[in-house]
């Protein structure tokens, strides 16, 4: 696979010399980070252990000189706004914040302590900072989704699955409050595509499978989930849903496929941790949030399990073939 790429609006991160800056006066440093995923997810670990991974480039080493404070809050708001009271009462340095909510409940529990955050779609449109290139306040890090995906993600569905008609968007509203924007840019471009595109709501896993049920039957339904982190624990169970009903699935990052998914556009949020190290190692050593640009993803990568295909009963054109990063059999 190619190295996702981050361009800054004023300068990369990678451009900074990390491990020659790291810190040298016996100092332990401290960083919170607040999950809004469940700790026993692979996906979540393998993405806190990205982060750390990134901290030791720039010469950070836990328990030597950085110390790091970990609360998993799952995507329950609730349970998020709880570990953020908590977390802050620790007095970190810095905290990575992992998703749209869970920065919200960050920033209302302090307006001086710097907030990064990692993978998140949209902060303007949620009010997370006001300017991408010149973030007010506390905040700043790094965007990996935006509104205007849903009509790639809607085309990419479509030419694996000429016989689309329906298209169901899969979100709980309560973690992705965003939802609202990257709908309506679905059925705008659902308009143009032929694509009649509607909304599943669903604020619990017991809600995920009629939502599914309802596009089984002559074939031409199909979904594409939000990325947001009620997503990531239900993955496994939407994706055998997705199997049971013959539903053709698009999803936003790689993990899934390798698991069973149809396919795949978007890209390497993992890398997005090990990138948001770069902004706590720049704030480590003095800088402001305010001065360090909001970075948004630039290289996206289409992955296709043609197994998958193979057992829905789609054939995968050579256009998409041509165009694949990756193919898993």
């Amino acid at each position: 696979m190619r190295r996702r790429e981050f361009v800054g609006l004023i300068g990369g991160a990678a451009a900074w010399p990390l491990a020659a800056r790291a810190q040298q006066d016996g100092r332990v440093r401290r960083v919170g980070v607040l999950m809004g995923f469940a700790q026993d997810d692979q996906e979540s670990l393998a993405r806190i252990g990205a982060f750390k991974q990134g901290l030791a480039a720039a010469g950070w080493i836990e328990g030597r000189n950085l110390g790091v404070d970990v609360r998993w809050a799952g995507p329950n708001v609730a349970r998020q706004r709880e570990a953020a009271r908590d977390l802050i009462s620790l007095m970190p340095e810095i905290v990575l914040a992992t998703s749209t909510t869970v920065t919200q409940a960050l920033r209302e529990n302090t307006d001086r302590i710097p907030i990064v955050f990692v993978g998140l779609a949209d902060p303007v449109i949620t009010k997370v900072v006001s300017n991408l290139a010149r973030p007010e306040g506390n905040v700043t890090g790094f965007m990996s989704f935006e509104y205007s995906l849903s009509e790639k993600w809607l085309s990419l569905l479509k030419d694996m699955t000429p016989g689309l008609k329906r298209v169901a968007v899969l979100f709980n509203p309560d973690s992705a409050p965003f939802a609202p924007f990257y709908l309506h840019a679905a059925q705008e471009a659902g308009q143009r595509l032929g694509l009649d595109v509607l909304a599943a709501s669903v604020r619990n896993s017991a809600e995920i499978e009629p939502a599914i049920a309802s596009l089984a039957g002559s074939g031409d339904g199909g979904l594409f989930i939000l990325p947001h982190p009620f997503a990531v624990p239900n993955g496994s169970q939407t994706i055998l849903l997705t199997a049971k009903y013959r539903v053709a699935a698009m999803y936003y990052a790689r993990f899934y496929v390798t698991e069973g998914g149809l396919m795949s556009y978007g890209p390497d949020v993992r890398l997005a941790y090990r990138d948001g190290a770069t902004y706590v190692d720049r704030i480590l050593h003095g800088a402001k949030p305010a001065d360090l640009p909001v970075q948004f993803a630039t290289k996206f990568e289409l992955a296709i399990n043609l197994k998958t295909a193979k057992a829905l009963g789609l054939t995968v054109s050579q256009d998409l073939v041509s165009i694949a990063d990756e193919l898993i059999e």
